[in-house]
């Protein structure tokens, strides 16, 4: 579990506190100190920041929503079909195909390159299972098992959206950039109210370096909630939740 918190913490982090830490040293050994509003930080990196977390959070519930839509589609088409002609051997056939489209899909999910390929020839199996048995299942079974099966695919179809198509990249690079900035434009802003001389200085170290950890951590929150498969962060979708055998 520690190590799901500290996930925030990684080689940005580090390069942003010794940024602070090198501004900090720089600005007061040649005195440099002035009085800015700091509302322009404001402008600069939290609200593009806010922005970008709101938007992968609600990527993050979409993608809970298509999750469930694409279990629940999966198992309906399975009930349906047990009130068919099909016999127990079929019944087993299907169960395999819906049960290796199922996991096969949640894998790609958590890999870093998703085999699209693989998803739609799983998805066509199960749709020739249906073509091929059609003097078993009837005809408004199978139109209904059809039916089912697009909103699978349409569920699909979401989720790989999501997964492929995420923030975009020139706001958080802007957002980025903004954040190694920050503590140049802070740094003499804090020095100006509290001083450069015996404990103040300490004081003025803690909070501008504290003030940059915390904007680099939310960066990387949203960075990791961006991509919510891979169940590396506190806030990752369990994609194990979502199987038939759960």
């Amino acid at each position: 579990m520690l190590n799901r918190y500290l996930v925030i913490i990684n080689f940005k982090t580090l390069i942003a506190v010794l940024i602070s830490i090198g501004i900090l040293f720089l600005a007061g050994k040649y005195n440099i100190d002035y009085e800015i509003d700091l509302t322009l930080i404001s402008i600069a990196i939290i609200f593009p920041l806010v922005f970008c977390i709101r938007s992968a959070f609600r990527r993050r519930e979409k993608a809970l929503e298509h999750l469930s839509q694409f279990r629940s589609n999966l198992k309906t088409i399975e009930h349906y079909l047990k009130m068919s002609k099909l016999t127990d051997e079929k019944l087993k056939e299907l169960s395999l195909l819906t049960n290796k489209l199922e996991n096969d899909f949640l894998k790609e999910l958590s890999r870093p390159n998703i085999n699209l390929k693989k998803i739609d020839n799983n998805t066509e199996e199960v749709f020739n299972f249906l073509k091929n048995n059609e003097e078993d299942i009837s005809g408004g079974i199978r139109q209904k098992a059809i039916r089912f099966l697009r909103d699978v695919s349409d569920s699909q179809d979401n989720l790989i959206a999501i997964y492929l198509h995420r923030t975009p990249i020139s706001l958080k690079a802007y957002c980025l950039i903004f954040i190694y900035l920050f503590p140049l434009i802070y740094t003499p802003t804090i020095i100006h109210k509290m001083g450069s001389e015996g404990d103040a200085m300490f004081l003025t170290y803690f909070v501008v370096v504290l003030s940059e950890f915390i904007l680099i951590s939310l960066y990387n929150i949203q960075d990791q909630m961006e991509y919510p498969f891979d169940d590396n962060g506190l806030d990752d979708i369990q994609l194990q939740k979502f199987k038939f055998d759960r």
